[in-house]
């Protein structure tokens, strides 16, 4: 993920910083900066007074330390973010675009450092997990299909606090949805593998539940228009349709978990849902799992072919039901 950024060509002062705008001047400006410490820096120059409302919001987080501080160039207060290690220079750089795009159009100063703390609050999560980098396009595609498989649970039978806890793909437990007697594993399908799904290991389709399913989205890819969403789009329109505050809270933390947070690199693709397939894990079902392993036999992975496993295809309806 190695873009030109900002901070290139910007020299390091013998003292202070400096700044390079990156945008126009206003009640809320927005600059890119560098210290005399060579740190990367990005600063919110806000015009009045937000002492109180950063002692009550703000945090510590992993790698960037945040200080509210009086500018001495523009006699304004400052909210400065600053990169305690180069390694992770493009990462902050894309979080930072992210906190650009979020804060267009707003004009007032304390809604703009509330937009700010809300992103800070998910970076945290974010760099505190094992996976602080972009997702591949298969992780992309696979958290789109859990996604829009938490919206249909929501909506079907679980509450926001029960359907936001029945999801289990971040914390990598054996299948990415378990509720009630219930467990769902969900893949996504794409271009020309539309005909195979991958299992990813030799836990994914057995299970201690009652039920266990295997629920299949198909992916194309699709130019922006009403219908196509970006991963983006649907991670806050999720978000959106919860109520419940800490199914939200808990929600963007599960997000973080997973490896997602809003990056403007997930703008693109956007996707279309072209069918969706739900099958039953009954008995007969063509699969290797841990118990039927010879001794010995580890890290299993193989494909599906999906007109395999026609016969044990049923309603969507049959996840449901309690």
């Amino acid at each position: 993920m190695r873009n030109e950024a900002p901070w290139d060509e910007m020299k390091t002062p013998d003292s202070d910083y400096t700044v390079r705008y990156a945008t126009a001047l206003g009640d809320v400006t927005l600059c890119w900066g560098k210290d005399a410490e060579g740190h990367c820096l990005f600063i919110l120059q806000l015009a009045g007074e937000h002492t109180e409302q950063f002692r009550k919001n703000s945090s510590d987080v992993n790698g960037i330390r945040v200080d509210l501080r009086q500018l001495a160039e523009s006699g304004r207060q400052g909210l400065i973010l600053t990169l305690e290690r180069h390694v992770d220079r493009d990462l902050f750089h894309a979080l930072c675009q992210t906190l650009i795009g979020n804060l267009k159009g707003v004009t007032d100063p304390p809604v703009a450092l509330s937009v700010a703390f809300n992103h800070i609050k998910r970076w945290k999560a974010f760099l505190a997990g094992k996976r602080p980098r972009v997702l591949s396009a298969e992780e992309v595609r696979g958290l789109f299909a859990e996604l829009s498989f938490l919206r249909r649970l929501r909506k079907k039978r679980l509450t926001d606090g029960q359907s936001v806890d029945a999801w289990c793909g971040p914390d990598r437990i054996h299948q990415d949805f378990i509720f009630g007697d219930t467990a769902v594993e969900v893949k996504s399908i794409s271009g020309k593998d539309r005909s195979v799904v991958r299992v990813s290991s030799e836990d994914q389709l057995e299970t201690v539940s009652d039920r266990l399913f295997l629920q299949v989205y198909r992916l194309t890819e699709a130019p922006d228009g009403a219908a196509a969403q970006s991963i983006n789009q649907l991670a806050a329109t999720v978000g959106d349709e919860l109520s419940d505050a800490d199914a939200i809270e808990a929600y963007w933390a599960k997000l973080a978990t997973y490896g997602y947070v809003e990056l403007r690199e997930y703008d693109k693709p956007r996707f279309l849902i072209n069918g969706s397939n739900t099958y039953r894990i009954s008995d007969g079902f063509p699969k290797l799992v841990r118990s039927g392993l010879p001794e010995g036999v580890v890290d299993v992975k193989y494909n599906l072919q999906l007109e395999r496993i026609a016969s044990f295809e049923c309603r969507e309806e049959g996840v449901w039901e309690s």
